[in-house]
């Protein structure tokens, strides 16, 4: 399992426990991370922009992967043009590594914040799985933006 935004590190405890002592989760974030102390969870600090750091991920994990949780955001300044700018960047390269990084068959679950960017981002996305919908949590603030793709059987390119 990869973990692409994985700062502060609960989802990574949590998805430690759904693989068990014999699977493998990686978590990546541009944030340093605390050691988690947990023998399957490893743990790289890099930008997910940034090329080849699909390799890396793949090396720590040993292969594709299962599932891709990603709840990056990029860091907001206020500026709507700059905010909407690198929200796309983002999701642009989520978009690239989901075929190197998940398996065929393998599941997404995708933060979107409301936005046309996020909208296309999404719509393609959505042509690579058997299933996909997009869907809020009930935790989410009631006014929130934020927003999940849950893409289900990842399909060949």
């Amino acid at each position: 399992m990869v973990d692409l935004g994985c700062w502060p590190g609960g989802w990574l405890q949590v998805a430690a426990r759904l693989v068990g002592p014999e699977g493998r989760v990686v978590g990546v974030d541009v944030a340093e991370l605390e050691p988690l102390s947990l023998a399957n969870v490893f743990a790289i600090r890099a930008d997910l922009t940034q090329p080849g750091v699909e390799k890396e991920i793949l090396e720590a994990l040993g292969g594709p992967a299962d599932v891709l949780l990603c709840d990056a955001a990029p860091k907001l300044t206020g500026v709507r043009a700059t905010d909407r700018a690198r929200e796309e960047a983002l999701l642009e390269a989520v978009e690239r590594l989901v075929p190197e990084l998940l398996a065929p068959g393998g599941d997404l679950v995708l933060k979107l914040l409301d936005g046309p960017e996020a909208q296309a981002v999404a719509a393609r996305l959505r042509t690579r799985f058997a299933r996909a919908r997009i869907t809020g949590l009930a935790a989410t603030r009631r006014h929130s933006s934020e927003r999940y793709l849950v893409g289900r059987g990842r399909s060949l390119p």
